[in-house]
């Protein structure tokens, strides 16, 4: 766990109007994703201080050029208040220590079964996920806290100007994996801007 971060965020979740609405009544829950490609392992994705790239995914999502398990028909951007709890936070230099043992247990695991390693091929990060679920499974194994959260920067889109570390879709997402981590949710204004689509 990082003593550095931040305990608690503003973050936003994409989603479709109908199931944003219901959550924001208290009659449904979001669900964790459990895609083998989702790149922090399985959890509630959302987009750290970032309702203008919750909004973009959604409209990519319903538009068809985004992959959504959950179609989402109508976008809707979904605030979340967010207590980060145990956090595996990539941001930390000292979780690479994590990562590195995941990975190398992964592969030990993976060469005496004589099977091919999972693959990262563009947005499909199938190794990424594996590596987040050795870790989750070696601080099972180990009798490690657990992790409540897993928080990482995310390199997306294009340069922003030539040579540029800087992307256009450059951010930082959260994937709650203790639903019990998420104080509330809220409708985030201004509501024109960040839902368009709400009336």
């Amino acid at each position: 766990m990082s003593y550095h971060h931040p305990s608690q965020i503003i973050a936003f979740h994409s989603c479709d109007k109908k199931i944003g609405l219901k959550i924001l009544n208290g009659e449904e829950d979001l669900i964790a994703s459990e895609n083998t490609w989702d790149w922090l392992g399985s959890g509630i994705y959302f987009w750290e201080y970032n309702p203008e790239r919750a909004l973009e995914y959604a409209q990519s999502s319903a538009n068809g050029k985004q992959y959504n398990k959950i179609k989402i028909n109508t976008p809707f951007v979904l605030g979340a208040n967010i207590l980060l709890g145990n956090c595996l936070n990539l941001l930390d230099a000292r979780a690479s220590e994590n990562l590195n043992e995941a990975y190398n247990q992964l592969k030990v695991l993976y060469d005496i079964s004589d099977l091919k390693m999972p693959t990262n091929k563009g947005t499909v990060r199938k190794l990424d996920c594996a590596v987040i679920k050795a870790v989750h499974e070696i601080n099972k194994q180990q009798n490690r806290e657990p992790f409540d959260t897993v928080r990482c920067a995310f390199v997306e889109g294009n340069e922003i100007y030539p040579t540029s570390n800087f992307t256009d879709k450059l951010h930082i997402e959260i994937s709650v994996i203790n639903p019990q981590m998420i104080q509330g949710y809220f409708l985030p204004k201004p509501i024109e801007l960040y839902n368009p689509y709400l009336k």
